[in-house]
């Protein structure tokens, strides 16, 4: 396999395939975003902005310009791409007010239907009914539930993070998960009493809704995974489906946003999957103690290490949500010392030849000091 790191273009080439990190939070606004053309396919991944949070040390008009570049370099790119997705509906994964993004775009995106917390679910109809409007020239026609849905309970598909003993707070969590399942099942209640968006193609727009399904363009593979869960088990934050992209022996994985990953069983689909280039969202450790206490904290620690162990990806974009902490290498030393020995971990300011904003700030400040 020929690897080629063009740097000047802030281009990665495996083989025939380009790939463009566009934006990620190391770069000073939220995002994940990335281009890749296989020839076959040119696919824009989560053309999402936002700026970062208040606790970030910088300027609020920094915060505004660097989200506004961002939002910019992903215009560019989706002016190129004939495919675009959406993993979720977080902002800083899709641009819901901005319906030029994908105009003439086949949307690959996560089912608002299912699956899904009742915020994503805001955003969803709002952002359809936008679609709808602008390209179709009517209202969004929702249609009844055909199908029910069960609601199986999710853990059942987690068998290795189910097994841990958590020692002291085994308890504790059986208390989490429990209430858990409860949330969950009021959503599952939900899910079926809500009309459903429809899926739509025109020759204006088409979207389709992909969790867990496989689309072929040319000698091209695109996967979306089942929805996952947004970190830990029953993340009120939602669900997420990540994204496999195969063409020819090259495999390429991105992750959306599992928050580490923080479940065992989701690094162990990663080991399997074994790509050739790994865009994986970090632990959104700027959050500890508040939404991700120390234990999950040990548990994405522990995740990442195996993953670096036992991936082949000399590439291993590591951003998001942990980009976000000024001391995100202090917090990572570990995981950043084992990947020195063994794989290149490498954030998307790095790619593009510069320092992640947040380190600059906490050089700054320890220079201050």
């Amino acid at each position: 396999m020929r690897l080629v790191n063009k740097r000047k273009r802030g281009e990665l080439v495996i083989s025939d395939i380009m790939i463009k990190p566009i934006w990620s939070d190391s770069m000073g606004a939220k995002s994940f975003s990335l281009f890749i053309d296989t020839g076959d396919a040119r696919i824009l991944i989560d053309p999402g902005v936002s700026a970062m949070q208040p606790s970030f040390p910088i300027s609020d008009s920094k915060k505004y310009e660097y989200a506004e570049k961002a939002l910019s370099q992903i215009t560019k790119y989706a002016r190129q791409a004939n495919i675009v997705t959406i993993t979720h509906y977080h902002y800083d994964h899709f641009r819901p007010t901005f319906p030029e993004l994908y105009a003439g775009k086949i949307v690959l995106a996560k089912d608002p239907n299912q699956f899904i917390n009742e915020s994503q679910r805001e955003r969803a109809v709002d952002f359809y009914t936008l679609l709808s409007d602008r390209f179709l020239g009517k209202k969004l026609e929702f249609s009844e539930r055909k199908n029910k849905i069960i609601g199986e309970n999710p853990l059942q598909e987690l068998p290795r993070a189910m097994s841990i003993n958590y020692g002291d707070y085994t308890e504790r969590k059986r208390e989490l998960l429990n209430k858990g399942m409860k949330w969950y099942n009021n959503l599952v209640e939900k899910w079926n009493r809500w009309p459903e968006i429809p899926e739509i193609e025109t020759d204006r727009v088409k979207w389709i809704f992909a969790d867990g399904k496989t689309f072929k363009f040319g000698t091209t593979k695109i996967r979306f995974m089942k929805p996952m869960f947004h970190g830990i088990e029953f993340s009120r934050v939602g669900w997420v489906i990540p994204i496999v992209i195969e063409k020819g022996s090259v495999k390429i994985l991105y992750t959306s946003d599992l928050n580490g990953p923080i479940i065992e069983d989701y690094a162990e689909w990663i080991i399997r999957e074994n790509p050739d280039v790994l865009f994986i969202d970090g632990p959104a450790t700027y959050m500890i103690p508040y939404t991700l206490n120390m234990i999950n904290f040990r548990r994405s620690v522990e995740n990442l290490k195996r993953i670096i162990r036992n991936v082949k990806a000399k590439y291993i974009f590591l951003d998001h949500h942990l980009t976000r902490d000024i001391r995100f290498r202090v917090r990572l030393k570990e995981v950043y010392e084992l990947a020195r020995k063994e794989k290149k971990i490498i954030t998307f300011s790095e790619f593009h030849g510069r320092k992640a904003i947040a380190e600059k700030v906490y050089l700054a400040k320890k220079k201050k000091k």
